[in-house]
């Protein structure tokens, strides 16, 4: 049989060493990133704030009734990205993400031609921005 000391001396020298072999494994992270990252987030973080105009042309209750809308837009306008936008409880087709009011009014002359209900905007920010 084995000495009962030998195996506390065992058992103490087996959770010591357990310790220092978990203490051993904390270390310390470098992220070695790409410095241009951080330009890209600060470019993303300023393009939130930019107010881009947009044009209103067509409200109405039904989804089908919109992307019909937006279906025919498209083949008259297709340089202008558009989005359906629902406000409950319509809805919406806005066209644009013009920088300037200039730019947008441009557009606006245009559009106005063939949706004489258009309307030119800044909209309101969503999600808290």
């Amino acid at each position: 049989m084995h000495n009962p000391k030998s195996i506390k001396f065992l058992i103490c020298a087996l959770l010591f060493s357990s310790v220092v072999i978990v203490e051993a494994q904390q270390g310390r992270v470098i992220i070695d990133q790409d410095p241009e990252i951080a330009k890209l987030l600060e470019y993303k973080k300023d393009l939130s704030t930019i107010d881009f105009y947009k044009i209103q042309i067509f409200s109405n209750s039904k989804r089908s009734d919109a992307e019909s809308a937006r279906s025919e837009f498209r083949s008259s306008f297709n340089k202008y990205p558009t989005e359906i936008v629902y406000e409950p409880p319509n809805f919406k087709i806005w066209v644009g993400a013009f920088r300037d009011r200039l730019e947008a009014d441009r557009a606006y002359i245009e559009i106005k031609k063939k949706y004489p209900n258009a309307f030119l905007f800044k909209p309101k920010r969503r999600g808290g921005r």
